[in-house]
């Protein structure tokens, strides 16, 4: 059986070629979504995304289930918990950075109607297909994922660099950035 070519970066690894096939680079529309992956793409910053990845089970324990509404309300002693849990990346900023975010996500919502409506609009509201041979030469950083950053901070958001960002864009398919010999490069 012949096997579909994937992008270089996810072979070798069930996890990532799993995430890879069916998550990375699907344009997404769903609030819910869009947050679960703003905490990864925060806490991945300065490690790994397999890291976060393989970590991604407890961090949905921990964070119930990414509930904005919830997380937002964290008291002191959930934030204590979190900080003394082994299965999370167990950074303070982060995970403080996590708790405005939520907040900070939801004032995006009452004033745009969604997170997506205010996302989308940075593309213009359909996803940018980008001409990938090699992973490697993929952009850390573009105009956009700058107008994005710089927008986000100004609201508050934590850890939303423009490398961040971009990431998050390429995870949630306002960019698509899959190999142009992947499988998935057409599918997305």
């Amino acid at each position: 059986m012949k096997t579909k070519h994937k992008c270089a970066w996810c072979v070798g690894d069930d996890l990532y070629e799993a995430y890879h096939d069916e998550e990375w680079g699907v344009p997404v529309y769903d609030d819910d979504t869009f947050f679960e992956f703003l905490v990864f793409e925060t806490f991945q910053a300065g490690l790994s995304w397999i890291t976060i990845l393989r970590k991604r089970e407890n961090f949905k324990k921990a964070f119930d289930d990414f509930d904005y509404k919830k997380i937002a309300n964290y008291k002191q002693s959930k934030i204590d918990s979190l900080l003394q849990d082994p299965g999370i990346v167990r950074n303070k900023l982060k995970v403080n950075g996590t708790v405005t975010n939520a907040k900070l996500f939801m004032d995006i919502q009452k004033e745009f109607g969604s997170f997506s409506n205010y996302i989308w609009k940075f593309v213009d509201g359909k996803p940018i297909t980008n001409k990938v041979v090699n992973y490697k030469e993929a952009p850390a950083t573009t105009a956009i994922s700058d107008a994005i950053s710089k927008d986000l901070k100004k609201r508050g958001f934590k850890f939303v660099g423009s490398t961040v960002m971009y990431a998050f864009m390429q995870a949630t398919g306002l960019v698509n950035d899959h190999e142009v010999a992947c499988f998935r490069h057409k599918e997305v």
